[in-house]
């Protein structure tokens, strides 16, 4: 698999047929728009295009006012839908055809409506709540809330907090004069409720000295009558808005059966808003538009055959070096590379003129994973767990995740069956707790058995990896035309790699020293002045500490190998302590669920580092631009391409 070459894109046609040709392009998925960047640069041409109007806004208000109405119904008239059940299936046609559009639009704006006299219902709800518990406290005095007193006698309600004891506040309101009176009218937790009575010139005097022990003023303005007949009357007013909420409620539930179709216009209008933002990127006159962008080169045919059903002039360019950094990357990947992607994208894209390395990487992504996991019992789950996923035709990282499940699932699996690892030694234990007999899955080795030997295999293993990425750097060097790099910069270290192999195998040291001396010619030959003498040393010492640490990183293969297995064992062991069968199966389960989500979790990032710090950092150039073609928007169904 490669990166895909791309093709500039440039075309000029009628005016009258630029909504037909934009509809054709969002049909084929296989153009990404710009602006025309070789007419713009022309002063004499910039000066008679003017930028394009597609409706872009008011497509984006429509949608807008369509995710809302289904952020209603979800609230309020959810469907019951089965755990990662797959998106309808609609043929292009048929999601293409706006014939119902207005319709939907319709509704969506009565069902927002509806949502917005429910938000002022429920806020008169909550605002009647709060006046009815503040009148709660009232309730037992039977004398009009806004009576202020007689001719010469004033009325006050007052409170102060639990705490302050009534006596103190009779003493306060005493001091300013001793005609007063206070009538304790409720109590609770946070507060004391009572009637002041005083002379009327006197009342004033009366409250100044009572807040000094903490007491408020209570007032109603515009309220009329007793607490108690304010209270019931409210109630009354709570009963209307339940009622009217209910009605509201039920009839938006009404058009329950219209989710899909709201959905289907949502994603309709999501791909109008795609056309016109496209659509806004041309430039044109009062007879002609100009559009230019990229395409991939296998798609020139199709594009070609597309554009002769238009009045318009177009041509196809190979991007010039320096619009490299500029062109969109699209990889080639086929099923079993695809699920890489979930990696590369985390990372950074290639650049246009780098190296795809989903289908390099993809033999020691799987390989490393499931020799970190190495446990049937976890593989199988993995598998089902993947096919699962997969049933759901997820989109994006889901589905890259999905088939990354079912691969390192088989890895792990396999691996799990050269170790004897089923749920660590799960099958051991019943056997022992069932039968009193000792059993073993068989196995080449065990992570505990065999440590020394797994951590040399998984050093071997990582100094095949990164051999590989040199022998990718290799050739991309050679291909550049930087020959002496190549030779001095990776043939010389493998020749010192296979020295030291001689070394230790065929007792020669001979390949050794012809690799030591490339070392030291590599800078004397490519070097300048005393870069010459310096570069010796810089290096051998950038390059044995790198070499050797990174080799060092692939001991965490062994690592999570032996601490997973380790892990359910315990478990396992820790099950078998009662000797109950069925208390060992419970303990059992639960330990290696959680074994299971952590090592899933852990042996991806650890199979992500050592790619992308170990491996990449061999050959790989980042930076890449992602293709975003002008296609078919849609989150709630799948499209079938006729």
């Amino acid at each position: 698999m490669a990166i895909v070459k791309m093709k500039k894109l440039r075309v000029l046609a009628l005016r009258e047929q630029r909504d037909e040709l934009m509809r054709q392009l969002l049909r084929l998925g296989c153009v990404e728009i710009r602006e025309p960047e070789w007419m713009l640069s022309d002063p004499e041409a910039a000066a008679l295009l003017r930028p394009e109007r597609a409706g872009l806004t008011d497509a984006r208000n429509q949608e807008a006012e369509l995710t809302a109405a289904l952020k209603v119904m979800d609230q309020y008239a959810p469907e019951k839908k089965k755990l990662l059940s797959p998106r309808p299936l609609v043929a292009e046609d048929d999601f293409l055809d706006e014939q119902s559009l207005a319709e939907d639009l319709a509704l969506a704006r009565h069902i927002n409506g509806w949502e917005a006299k429910l938000r002022r219902v429920a806020a008169d709800q909550t605002r009647i709540r709060d006046e009815i518990e503040s009148l709660r406290p009232w309730e037992a005095l039977d004398m009009p809330l806004e009576t202020a007193g007689t001719k010469t006698c004033g009325l006050v309600l007052a409170t102060v907090p639990a705490l302050v004891d009534m006596e103190a506040v009779a003493d306060a309101a005493e001091s300013a004069t001793e005609d007063v009176q206070l009538i304790l009218v409720s109590q609770d937790e946070q507060q004391k409720n009572f009637l002041v009575i005083a002379l009327k010139e006197d009342m004033p005097a009366v409250l100044d000295a009572m807040r000094s022990v903490g007491c408020t003023p209570v007032t109603f303005p515009g309220v009329t009558g007793t607490a108690s007949d304010n209270i019931a009357a409210r109630k009354r007013e709570l009963e209307n808005l339940d009622v009217r909420s209910k009605n509201l409620t039920d009839r938006i539930a009404q058009e329950k059966d219209r989710t899909f179709y709201l959905r289907l216009t949502a994603d309709r209008l999501a791909t109008r808003v795609a056309q016109a933002e496209a659509a806004e990127k041309l430039r044109g006159t009062d007879s002609i538009v100009a559009l230019e962008g990229w395409c991939p080169a296998p798609a020139v045919d199709e594009l070609t055959k597309c554009f002769r059903s238009f009045d318009c002039a177009w041509e196809f360019l190979d991007p010039a070096e320096d619009e490299y950094p500029d062109v969109p990357v699209k990889l080639k990947n086929n099923f079993i590379t695809k699920p890489m992607n979930m990696v590369t994208e985390m990372y950074s894209l290639p650049a246009y003129t780098g190296v795809d390395p989903n289908p390099l990487m993809f033999p020691f992504f799987i390989l490393f994973y499931g020799m970190m996991m190495a446990d049937m019992g976890y593989g199988i789950l993995m598998i089902i767990l993947g096919l699962v996923l997969k049933k759901s035709r997820p989109r994006g990282m889901i589905g890259y995740m999905s088939g990354l499940l079912l691969m390192g699932g088989v890895s792990t699996f396999l691996f799990g069956a050269v170790t004897g690892g089923f749920f660590g030694d799960f099958l051991t234990q019943v056997v022992k707790l069932t039968s009193g007999k000792d059993f073993a899955l068989p196995s080449l080795f065990t992570p505990l058995d065999d440590t020394l030997s797994i951590l040399i295999g998984s050093m071997a293993l990582g100094l095949v990896h990164i051999i590989t990425g040199m022998a990718v750097s290799f050739i991309r060097k050679i291909k550049a035309g930087q020959v002496l790099d190549a030779v001095f910069e990776e043939v010389t270290w493998w020749v010192v790699f296979l020295g030291l192999g001689c070394m230790f195998l065929l007792h020669t040291n001979i390949v050794l020293y012809a690799g030591l001396v490339m070392v030291i010619a590599g800078p004397i030959i490519t070097g300048k002045g005393m870069g010459k003498i310096t570069g010796i040393f810089g290096s051998l010492y950038n390059h044995v500490t790198g070499f050797f640490g990174d080799i060092l990183s692939y001991s965490r293969l062994m690592a999570l190998m032996l601490a997973g297995s380790v892990i359910a064992q315990v478990f396992n062991t820790l099950g078998a302590i009662p000797g109950n069968i069925v208390i060992f199966v419970l303990i059992s389960m639960v330990g290696n669920a959680l074994n299971f989500a952590l090592n899933l979790l852990g042996c991806y990032v650890h199979d992500l580092r050592l790619q992308c710090l170990e491996f990449f950092n061999k050959f790989y150039e980042d930076g890449g631009k992602p293709f975003r073609p002008l296609d078919i928007k849609s989150n709630f169904v799948d499209i079938v391409k006729e």
